[in-house]
C-alpha cells in the first residue's frame, strides 16, 4: 500500500512539475523564428539531453533541446527545423515538437497512472481498515 501511495505521488509530481511545464514551454515556441539545424549531440531527448546546432543573426548556435522532444533516434548530422526565440536563441524546440505533442502525452500518461495507483493505495487502506475492524469483533 505504501509503494503504491508513494509511486502515485512520485508519477503525480512528474506529470504535475516537469511534463506538463515542458509541453507549455514547447508551445510557446510555435510563433519562433524557423531554422535548418543539425543534430550535434544525440541521447535521450525526451529527458533534454540533445544538443543542435543552426544558425541565428549569422551566429552558429549550439542549444539544448528542451524537455519533451523528440528526435533521439536520429543519429548525430541528421537535419531538422528549429523554431527559437529572436531575442534568445538558446530557446529552441524541433518544429515537430512546438505542439507540445510528446510531453503532453507523457504528462497525461503519468498523470493517469499516478491516479491509478493513489486509487489502489486509498482501496487498499479502506480494505484493511475494514479487516482490522472485523477482526476486533
Amino acid at each position: 500500500m505504501l509503494m503504491s501511495l508513494a509511486l502515485g505521488l512520485l508519477l503525480g509530481a512528474l506529470s504535475a512539475l516537469v511534463m506538463f511545464p515542458a509541453a507549455e514551454h514547447l508551445r510557446s515556441l510555435q510563433d519562433g523564428e524557423r531554422a535548418q539545424a543539425t543534430l550535434h549531440t544525440s541521447g535521450a531527448c525526451m529527458s533534454g539531453q540533445c544538443e543542435v546546432t543552426f544558425k541565428a543573426g549569422g551566429q552558429t548556435v549550439v542549444a539544448d533541446l528542451p524537455v519533451g522532444s523528440g528526435g533521439g533516434r536520429q543519429s548525430v548530422g541528421a537535419p531538422m527545423t528549429v523554431r527559437y526565440q529572436a531575442d534568445d536563441p538558446q530557446v529552441v524546440a524541433r518544429e515537430e515538437d512546438v505542439g507540445g505533442g510528446g510531453a503532453a502525452l507523457l504528462a497525461w500518461m503519468s498523470g493517469g497512472t499516478a491516479a491509478l495507483f493513489l486509487v489502489l493505495s486509498g482501496a487498499a487502506a479502506i480494505y484493511l481498515a475494514r479487516q482490522r475492524r472485523t477482526s476486533l469483533r
